[in-house]
């Protein structure tokens, strides 16, 4: 039985960013570790950090609810893969008790789908109501190609999981030129019958990933669109899930379709999110190296007080918007860390 939180209140007052943006999300990442080796993300030959770098479970939980405490009012769990990292139920259980509270108005998670067999009932326990999942193709020998180590059948098996709990499902699809371009109404046909929204993402230049080419596999989605227009009806909608995504309806299926464009299009004047690695260091942009140190006041005293001050002093920093840029034929903004790091 899916336990039964209030009302939500009022929202509470949030710290604003120097752009006048109210920070309500926060997306934290548990690890940088995945079983999956996608070929936009990382190469096959990572070195992760060293697992006594990243913070203890209890110390997440101290500080997500800093951030809650200030104002957050949604949580991404992220990663690497979040559920691979050791006793991560721990962690979402504790997080309930806000939204019981109505603290917390969403606790969420996006996963590559791999270990949903295994956790989705008790995601859905928890309180998370709705997951993220990252699926690029709908052909097992491609989707093996480009996880390099994931398992298609593991994944679908994940999904129906997933939806017999009863979580509502988002597919994440980085639009990757030449690769799966041949999918486009394909998966959009998949998500349609399985009541799934589907949101394309484009590909952005953080990290190394040793032999593969970004500028190659980049797909700007106002061509995606253009081609999905040319079989459907597509009506923009006024839709926001708190992040970046902008959404149109597809009329003849009445399937909703969301487009993150942060080299096409970018999103940065309504950002409401920062980031959170698995060592405690806030990213206020992903779009940008500049970062802080929460551990280091997390670990300084029992008491908060010296985190929610290191915690507003890092959103005081927030830059207005990223640097991502193909334009000129080249990786115009490339970030160093990868999005394993960051947390997606």
């Amino acid at each position: 039985m899916e336990p039964a939180f209030p009302p939500s209140p009022a929202l509470p007052p949030a710290i604003l960013d120097p752009f006048g943006r109210a920070i309500r999300y926060l997306r934290i990442s548990v690890t940088d570790r995945c079983d999956f080796r996608c070929v936009y993300c990382m190469s096959e030959a990572m070195e992760f950090l060293p697992k006594r770098d990243l913070l203890s479970l209890e110390e997440l939980d101290r500080l997500c609810s800093a951030f809650v405490g200030l104002g957050v009012t949604k949580l991404r769990v992220t990663g690497g893969e979040p559920l691979v990292r050791r006793n991560i139920l721990t962690f979402f259980n504790a997080m309930t008790r806000h939204l019981e509270s109505g603290a917390l108005r969403e606790l969420t998670v996006t996963t590559n789908g791999s270990q949903l067999e295994r956790f989705a009932a008790d995601l859905a326990a928890a309180g998370v109501r709705r997951i993220n999942v990252s699926l690029d193709t709908l052909d097992a020998g491609r989707f093996h190609a480009i996880t390099r180590w994931g398992r298609f059948d593991q994944v679908m098996r994940g999904l129906d999981a997933a939806q017999a709990a009863g979580l509502k499902v988002k597919l994440n699809t980085v639009a990757l030129k030449g690769v799966n371009e041949d999918e486009l109404f394909t998966l959009t046909e998949f998500a349609a019958a399985r009541g799934m929204d589907l949101t394309w993402i484009e590909v952005m230049p953080m990290g190394d990933i040793g032999n593969e080419n970004r500028l190659d596999q980049f797909w700007p989605l106002t061509a995606l669109r253009a081609r999905l227009a040319q079989r459907y009806s597509l009506v923009d909608l006024p839709d926001s899930t708190g992040g970046p995504a902008r959404y149109v309806r597809i009329e003849e299926t009445g399937q909703r379709i969301g487009f993150i464009t942060p080299l096409t299009h970018n999103f940065c004047e309504s950002c409401n999110r920062v980031r959170v690695t698995c060592t405690g260091e806030i990213y206020t942009c992903l779009g940008q190296e500049g970062h802080s140190d929460l551990r280091a006041a997390l670990r300084s005293s029992e008491s908060d007080e010296a985190l929610v001050t290191a915690i507003r002093a890092a959103i005081a920093t927030k830059p207005r918007g990223h640097d991502f840029d193909y334009a000129r034929g080249q990786e115009g903004g490339r970030i160093s860390r990868h999005m394993s790091h960051t947390g997606g």
